[in-house]
């Protein structure tokens, strides 16, 4: 039988190995950004992606919260997309127990935070895993903390979760949750598993669910190799279910936010899963390798050849070697499966990389890997088969094209540290003398671990900013930014737009305002379609909507002041005009009326195909002219199907209408990329479109001339089509009265604290109160004492019907399924604590059984690890 260990497990060498993995994963992952010279060692931004769009944002507005600096507070968001529900974006993004340390950092530090918390999980993650190898099974304590620093570092980690880095919260939960399995498997700490889960869950969902399903599999292994009776196996399956439903409970008012906030999202896109060749899957097994939406499973060549090792290795039972290898092969094929695909991901195939559990997998690697060294170096045969599947599996990944140059240096010396290092340690076992052949193979594998997962993530980094967009760290341009707009803002009488010339796409929570920018996986379905109805644009099909620069919209959102940049320098070097995008930005003031106003009767006529007639819906007043156009080219040639930028387009086109003498120019081409020039105007305007990611904005192009004459000179760079609607003539004048009447009837004063907002109205009034926020699911309004009604709609935002009797509004906001939730939430904590006490008074009331170890695996009595 394997060595007894009270309490279920070794106890002394788990502080050491923990924090050997722990510092072994910070110094590698740390050593790999040095070597890519990204930031914070180098000039190279790890802003990439998502990461500099989303995540960073999202913690710069956690650090505006915890600091009392945030416009909003848990339940709203009123900084982003005219006021967003904040709850399911925390649950998404910012529950991890990590996040809130952003607030030690100081505020212009806040992608220094993003990264320190990113080392942070690494090497917890690490941690853990370490911890739970020796758990398992006890062993040398150097070789767990080597094992978990290559779980911790894993192809998953470093090449995707890096700059997501919620999901790392995965990737400390799968070992933690294991622990739980075991602490339930020897019926110990019944409270902890369940808050384990809890943890897991509330920290990310979505790969604590992922996390959930793997230690799931772990434990029903380790029930089959424990061998316990079928009924003790029963009865500890069900109270690790049992713990599993409590932990989810206890998650719920998170989970059930984002589950409804998903509902009400806009919808993304609809893909197909098709797995990756097997030569591509091979080849992500290795070090040094990247390619974006393939299963990142490099482990480290020590892990990966240990776990190959281990069928071969006859000092572990056949039926440890036998169990762990179907494990770790059926996981692998549930990768590549479209039903098990879906069951991984919530029976949902993401939009962005479909092998999100790669992790899971990553973890059963390593695991397999330490019950191969725990019952002692893999013997000479053994340790040659591993060597011959590593050099098949190099061989069969090497035609791939997602083995680079870089890949082979890497491997081999990897390869050479590896094999000499385990060659070394099976000498230290069974030679003579085997101290010293023990201490160089200890430095031979952490140093061969280190290396070679320093180079991996350091060619990850570097692919990154080759295939993916990316955007510079705080910097000036964002400290100038954020100056301009503590300097305008005076929320709530007005709103302040951070520009329309972002520098991310979260910029109101980055530098801070409160505009219509807003990217999320929740941003709502009403939010996007309206600002797309509006003329508005986005990205992330529809998901990462943009300010809109327009002064009809201004008026509609009570923007009554814009901030003006120069375009980034670090997505536009050369600026839209051809000059250098620097500068200080510029701030321009609207007269506005207030975030609530009054209309005469209720919205009946739904929005249009034009985004000018739309706006005017919205406003109240005809204040648009918009005249037909015609698309040619400088011949005169025109072409009736409006087509630009393609070999059956007209060449060099130009976009011809007539309007009003002095009215303010539009151009609304959606499906327009390019640049666009007024003649007799400044500069130029770019328009973006990409289908279907990106929709190009209406923008402002200038005046039109004493003639009325409007020609718009084209510079499409892909083929593209400009709408018969396109151009629209704005008369300021006309657009000042309708706001003046809009002020003189809206509410006198206007009060907003995170989910509620109450407002004065004048005496008399009749209609509709409009409130300048997007109806998304979940405001509550009533008007005077009344008693709260689910808010009307008009046209996308917030509508109270009035009698003429009622002088004020009282709008409260409730996230969808957060009572659900929290009734769930406190039936699993009256459940977990009815039973903890349960379990309190029947473990007074029965004799104390005798000391007794845990189930273990059988192993023989020789294959005892050595001290």
């Amino acid at each position: 039988m394997e060595r007894p260990t009270s309490r279920g497990g070794p106890r002394r060498p788990v502080p050491a190995a923990a924090l050997l993995a722990a510092v072994l994963a910070a110094a590698a992952f740390c050593a790999g950004d040095a070597l890519a010279r990204v930031y914070p060692f180098g000039p190279r931004t790890r802003d990439v992606n998502d990461l500099g769009n989303q995540y960073v944002p999202f913690h710069a507005h956690l650090w505006d919260l915890l600091h009392g600096r945030a416009d909003g507070g848990l339940l709203v968001n009123w900084q982003s997309g005219y006021g967003s529900s904040f709850l399911p974006d925390l649950g998404t993004y910012l529950s991890s127990p990590f996040a809130p340390l952003v607030a030690l950092f100081p505020r212009d530090g806040i992608d220094l935070a993003v990264y320190a918390i990113t080392v942070l999980k690494t090497a917890s993650a690490a941690a853990a895993m370490a911890w739970l190898l020796l758990t398992l099974r006890p062993g040398r304590w150097w070789a767990a903390g080597l094992l978990g620093a290559a779980y911790a570092l894993c192809g998953w980690s470093v090449a995707d979760a890096s700059y997501n880095p919620m999901w790392l919260d995965g990737l400390v939960a799968l070992p933690l949750l294991c622990l739980a399995g075991e602490w339930t498997i020897a019926r110990r700490r019944p409270v902890a598993d369940v808050l384990v889960v809890a943890l897991a869950w509330t920290a990310n969902f979505y790969t604590g669910y992922m996390a959930t399903l793997g230690a799931g599999l772990v434990l029903l292994l380790r029930l089959l190799l424990c061998g316990p009776p079928w009924r003790r196996a029963l009865a500890t399956a069900g109270r690790a279910a049992l713990g599993a439903v409590l932990g989810t409970g206890l998650a719920a008012p998170l989970v059930a936010v984002v589950w409804f906030g998903t509902r009400h999202a806009y919808p993304g896109r609809v893909r197909q899963f098709a797995p990756v060749g097997s030569e591509h899957l091979l080849a992500r097994l290795l070090p040094a390798t990247y390619g974006w939406g393939t299963p990142a499973l490099y482990v480290g060549v020590t892990a990966l050849l240990l776990a190959l090792a281990l069928p071969f290795h006859r000092a572990v039972p056949a039926r440890v070697r036998a169990g762990w290898t179907l494990l770790v092969l059926a996981v692998t094929l549930s990768l590549q499966w479209t039903p098990t695909h879906l069951v991984w991901h919530a029976f949902a195939t993401p939009q962005g990389s479909p092998y999100r559990q790669t992790f899971v997998l990553c973890g059963l690697l390593v695991i397999a890997a330490w019950h191969t060294l725990s019952h002692g170096p893999p013997p000479w045969r053994a340790l040659a088969a591993a060597a011959g599947l590593l050099a098949l599996i190099t061989a069969l990944a090497s035609r791939s094209g997602l083995v680079r140059g870089s890949t082979w240096p890497v491997l081999l010396l990897a390869t050479a540290g590896a094999l000499g290092g385990l060659a070394l340690l099976r000498l230290a076992d069974t030679g003579p003398r085997g101290r010293a052949p023990a201490a160089l193979a200890v430095v031979l594998l952490l140093g061969a671990q280190t290396g070679e997962a320093a180079a991996t993530s350091a060619v990850a980094s570097r692919q990154r900013l080759a295939h993916l967009d990316d955007y510079a760290p705080w910097g000036q341009r964002q400290q100038r930014q954020a100056a301009a707009v503590a300097g305008a803002d005076d929320w709530p009488r007005h709103r302040t737009d951070p520009g329309r010339e972002q520098t991310v796409a979260n910029d109101p929570m980055l530098v801070g305002g409160q505009g219509a920018q807003y990217y999320s996986s929740l941003t709502s379905d009403v939010l996007s379609r309206t600002l797309t109805a509006l003329g508005g644009g986005w990205t992330s099909r529809g998901r990462s909507v943009q300010s809109l620069d327009n002064a009809v919209t201004d008026v509609v959102f009570s923007v009554g002041a814009r901030v003006h940049s120069p375009p980034d320098p670090h997505q536009d070097p050369h600026g839209s005009d051809g000059a250098p995008g620097a500068g200080p930005p510029a701030v321009s003031h609207r007269a506005v009326p207030p975030l609530v106003t009054v209309r005469a009767a209720p919205a009946r006529t739904p929005f249009g195909p034009s985004p000018y007639r739309n706006q005017e819906m919205l406003l109240g007043s005809r204040v648009y002219t918009v005249p037909r156009i015609a698309v040619h080219d400088d011949t005169g040639r025109p072409d009736p199907g409006r087509r630009v930028g393609s070999g059956t387009a007209v060449a060099r086109p130009a976009v011809t209408a007539r309007c009003p003498a002095g009215s303010q120019v539009y151009l609304w081409a959606p499906h327009f990329s390019g640049r666009a020039r007024l003649d007799g105007a400044a500069g130029d305007v770019r328009f973006r479109f990409q289908y279907p990611r990106a929709r190009a904005a209406m923008e402002p192009l200038g005046r039109a001339p004493a003639s009325g004459a409007v020609r718009i000179a084209l510079a499409p760079d892909r083929p593209g089509v400009v709408p018969g609607g396109a151009v629209g003539c704005l008369d300021t004048g006309r657009l000042r009265t309708a706001a003046a009447r809009l002020t003189a009837t809206g509410a006198t004063e206007v009060t907003v604290s995170d989910g509620t907002l109450r407002a004065r109205l004048p005496a008399g009034s009749r209609g509709v109160a409009v409130v300048a926020a997007p109806r998304i699911a979940g405001w509550r309004c009533a008007a005077g004492d009344a008693p709260t009604r689910p808010a009307g709609s008009y046209h996308g935002l917030i509508a109270v019907p009035l009698d003429g009797e009622s002088a004020s509004l009282t709008c409260t906001f409730h996230p969808p399924g957060l009572r659900l939730g929290t009734a769930v939430g406190g039936a699993s904590l009256l459940t977990l604590a009815l039973l903890a006490a349960f379990g309190a008074v029947r473990r007074r009331r029965a004799p104390a059984p005798p000391t007794t170890s845990r189930p273990t695996e059988r192993v023989p009595t020789a294959s005892r690890p050595r001290p």
